[in-house]
């Protein structure tokens, strides 16, 4: 007499879990619209950043002890940049479409991977980007919002920031430890602007939501990412990060009903494609894909 198992598990492609963890992060984005009308994009950021770091320290639970004294610079350098990030991000989509905001911002990683290519030729796909970019602000429209393109910028250069940073800090603390020990660090910085605004409209069902928003993004992402580089060669993880925009755009019409023009949707397929070709022939693919992997479900929004 034969057995069969109770219950199979079925493998889900790599890929899926990539795509899922993108699409988490831009959920997140999307329904902070909520939460940024009680309390405000700064706020929102630090409530957020709050509740990430209440959930990674009690995951990874790390002892002062493991930080010595030369770590420290890059763990400070680290949370602040997301925290800018966090703060300049949530701002800008106050202002500007998802989709355009997650392009701008995704200039400042690109610019990094082109720049540690050590390849002139690479430096063109920050270029095409930047061409993209044009499309989708349509400065010519003379609908532009200077705000929230800056803020957006600002984001990128957290982003790129993040990415400089995280290589110091990644050397010494992997995983889950890096971010309990950095996201903290975040939200300390965000409540300089954040506790002003929330103070006297936090009540539970905010509370709540900022728990629910944390876990869509950086916890969900995180888990995901992870799981799929178990799988996925660096080049081919690295080129599916590029669809980022295009997510953005996505969740942007379908959520919040932001829907781009011809030439908007041409400007979106530019960053994508410089996104797609920064990680091919790059001679640092290590560098580039720890600046995927860390950056895209981190440092948080």
């Amino acid at each position: 007499m034969t057995t069969t198992p109770a219950s199979r598990s079925v493998a889900l492609p790599p890929w899926s879990l990539a795509v899922a963890a993108m699409l988490s992060v831009q959920l997140s984005a999307a329904w902070s619209f909520g939460v940024i009308a009680e309390v405000g994009a700064a706020g929102t950021a630090w409530l957020r950043l709050t509740a990430g770091a209440l959930i990674f320290l009690a995951l990874a639970r790390p002892s002062p002890r493991d930080i010595r004294r030369h770590d420290r610079p890059a763990l400070l350098g680290l949370g602040l940049a997301s925290g800018l990030m966090g703060v300049m991000f949530l701002a800008a989509i106050e202002r500007i479409p998802l989709g355009t905001c997650v392009a701008i911002e995704f200039l400042g990683p690109l610019s990094v991977a082109a720049i540690r290519s050590h390849n002139k030729q690479a430096l063109m796909w920050p270029v095409l980007a930047l061409l993209g970019v044009v499309l989708l602000t349509e400065p010519w429209q003379g609908t532009i919002d200077p705000a929230g393109v800056g803020f957006a910028a600002g984001a990128a250069v957290g982003w790129g920031a993040y990415i400089v940073l995280t290589q110091r800090v990644g050397d010494r603390f992997t995983g889950i430890k890096g971010l309990a020990l950095t996201v903290p660090i975040a939200a300390i910085a965000t409540a300089i602007v954040g506790i002003p605004q929330a103070a006297g409209h936090l009540n539970l069902g905010v509370i709540a939501a900022s728990i629910g928003l944390a876990l869509l993004f950086p916890v969900l992402p995180f888990a995901l990412e992870m799981a799929a580089l178990r799988r996925l060669t660096g080049t081919a993880f690295g080129t599916l990060m590029a669809l980022e925009p295009a997510f953005g755009v996505l969740i942007g019409l379908l959520v919040l009903h932001q829907k781009p023009s011809i030439l908007q949707a041409a400007g979106i397929v530019l960053v994508v494609g410089a996104g797609a070709g920064a990680q091919r022939g790059g001679r640092r693919e290590r560098d580039t894909t720890t600046a995927m992997r860390e950056a895209l479900p981190y440092p948080p929004q």
